[in-house]
């Protein structure tokens, strides 16, 4: 029962201090701050082991830590999920920065036709398989692009313009980031038993790994050379994110059309055919090659991205929870290895063609 005169303290003023009242986000945002610090002292201390792949990880292991999940299931969440898409865009705008045409000329069209044909082998047959083995959700398509273009990025992409649910999202990043970790040690094991000069192998690893950060150590094991034509076709493959993602909207808008039918008012709900951070990718990549940005704004920029992409990997990283995958755990991680072995050979045959 209320006693007449009685009032209650208001928030932030209990127990006699003063809390500041912050926004929801600020929360999951420092969070996914404090996540990407320690990714980046992680990788100072094991620089074989990229930033990006640390932040993962890291975001996994804070999700399994008991008292910690409750906060992220909760209090942390917003603030986690404005990382995992908002700074996610950004970064992949600035990705764009990395891609200049005229490096993407110099390739010779027959590699780019093998890069080509190296993507669509491994979205098609990814996807294919993902759907036969009876994924849930946008998960063998998430799975698919991350495998064949650019990893945890090109997921981000095409879940921000399939509107897919962070349940279908969060294991396809965990998936594609700890095979293309596998990749930095296997890959260059197998450098010359099968017979690769430094610039095939180089070839090879930017056709078949998935993250930048990860052709970047798994290229760089044999040189100067190999590292040079690994990145070059990496981000080869990282220009065939925009037409994805454009063929992706188109469909998304015939379908809203088609389920909503003539007149109803419905066409603001719409998708854009060209979402605004796939424009902001292509502007910077039109930016990068007028060769006008001095190296030191490139070098900011690629910095920032990869803080950018960092916090968001680690925000997707917090939302896997292992005991919750029990279910497909296993179908998802044999599409993982078969996807692995798909791009890998697909993607050493079309360098053998080419050499």
């Amino acid at each position: 029962m209320a006693l007449t005169g009685t009032r209650t303290a208001p928030a932030g003023h209990r127990r006699g201090r003063l809390l500041p009242v912050l926004p929801p986000a600020v929360p999951g945002l420092a969070l996914a701050a404090t996540g990407t610090v320690a990714a980046w002292l992680v990788h100072r201390a094991v620089p074989a082991v990229p930033l990006l792949t640390a932040a993962v990880l890291l975001g996994l292991a804070a999700a399994h830590v008991p008292r910690l999940r409750t906060r992220i299931t909760g209090r942390y969440r917003p603030g986690l999920a404005v990382a995992s898409r908002r700074l996610m865009r950004v970064g992949i705008v600035l990705l764009g920065l990395k891609v200049g045409v005229g490096d993407l000329l110099g390739l010779g069209w027959a590699t780019v036709v093998m890069v080509a044909g190296v993507v669509a082998a491994t979205l098609l047959g990814t996807w294919w398989l993902g759907r036969r083995l009876g994924l849930p959700g946008d998960q063998p398509l998430l799975i698919a692009t991350g495998y064949a273009i650019c990893g945890a990025s090109a997921i981000g992409a095409v879940s921000a313009v399939r509107d897919s649910d962070e349940e279908d999202i969060a294991p396809s990043i965990a998936l594609v980031t700890l095979c293309g970790t596998l990749a930095i040690v296997v890959l260059p094991l197998l450098h010359h038993p099968l017979g690769l000069s430094a610039g095939e192998f180089g070839r090879w690893v930017g056709a078949s790994v998935h993250d930048v950060g990860q052709v970047v150590a798994a290229a760089g094991t044999a040189g100067g050379t190999a590292l040079t034509d690994a990145v070059v076709v990496k981000l080869l493959r990282v220009m065939t994110l925009a037409p994805l993602v454009a063929v992706l909207a188109l469909a998304a808008r015939r379908r809203i059309a088609a389920e909503a039918g003539p007149g109803d008012g419905s066409r603001a709900a719409r998708p854009p055919l060209v979402p605004l951070f796939v424009a902001g990718f292509l502007a910077m990549v039109a930016l990068r090659s007028t060769g006008a940005v001095p190296a030191e704004a490139l070098g900011m920029a690629a910095t920032a991205q990869e803080i950018l992409l960092a916090a968001a990997l680690f925000a997707l990283g917090t939302a896997v929870h292992l005991p919750s995958l029990s279910r497909t755990g296993m179908r998802v991680a044999g599409l993982g290895l078969a996807a692995w072995v798909l791009i890998a050979a697909v993607s050493y045959a079309g360098v053998l063609l080419t050499a």
